[in-house]
């Protein structure tokens, strides 16, 4: 049965996640596709597993639409490592952090359509899907150096990346948080790289209207009430290297 779940539908502006995920060892992760008008962004498409999935699910939205933009919020192989076939088929741009503009051709990008792999400055930036803003949100160190999200100002949701992710959620939105928040936990304690950083995206975020906050993994956090459960627990959060300890030499071989 699909679990597909259509987040916004105004007739125009359209936010859907995929049903795309191949279960296995490669941690799950959710595809999300933006759509307005004629034009449509896919966040985070993934790796070779599940590219096939993902491109016919993505093109059966667009229908006779034109995929404008490819949106890599980090270097996270579960991210980029099928960038290349994104950009051999089809004409999008894809836009992430400068400072993996050039690692992620590592990943085979093509020297033919290299030049549409767009950096975004450490400040972020604003880019029109359809005549529609979607803002390019900067979250460094949460967890990558160069980290971004996605806000989309017409449906109110943010995209939020490994922030917020879960492992083995039951359901594609958190219904009791307390539970949610163990499958959260240690996630967030070693993939996020200090507090500091915690607290000046909650400065951030704070300023904006959100109505959902969907992570790359797990479960999602719809309405207000979830939302500033979510905003609250970050902020009494200690993750990183504010929780390090002293190193020690490994044990002797056997």
């Amino acid at each position: 049965m699909s679990t597909e779940v259509v987040l916004h539908d105004d007739g125009v502006h359209r936010n859907v996640l995929l049903d795309v995920f191949d279960r296995g060892l490669a941690v799950e992760s959710n595809q999300h596709l933006i759509i307005h008008g004629n034009e449509g962004l896919i966040l985070d498409p993934g790796g070779h597993k599940i590219y096939n999935r993902v491109i016919t699910a993505t093109l059966g939205h667009l229908g006779g639409g034109a995929l404008r933009y490819i949106f890599l919020s980090h270097q996270d192989p579960d991210v980029v490592a099928a960038t290349n076939g994104w950009l051999m088929t089809t004409d999008a741009e894809a836009y992430c952090s400068a400072l993996w503009q050039r690692f992620i051709p590592h990943f085979g990008v093509d020297r033919l359509v290299e030049q549409r792999l767009k950096a975004i400055p450490d400040e972020g930036m604003t880019l029109r899907l359809g005549g529609a803003p979607l803002m390019l949100v900067p979250a460094h160190f949460l967890h990558s150096p160069g980290n971004f999200q996605i806000y989309d100002p017409t449906s109110r949701i943010l995209y939020s990346g490994d922030l917020g992710a879960s492992v083995g959620a039951p359901s594609r939105v958190v219904e009791d948080f307390d539970a949610h928040a163990q499958l959260m936990l240690g996630f967030h304690r070693r993939y996020m790289s200090g507090t500091r950083a915690l607290k000046l995206w909650l400065d951030l975020v704070r300023q904006l209207d959100i109505q959902t906050i969907a992570p790359q993994h797990g479960a999602m956090f719809v309405g207000r009430e979830m939302v500033e459960r979510f905003l609250a627990w970050c902020d009494q959060l200690e993750v990183g290297v504010d929780l390090l300890t002293p190193y020690r030499l490994p044990p002797s071989a056997p």
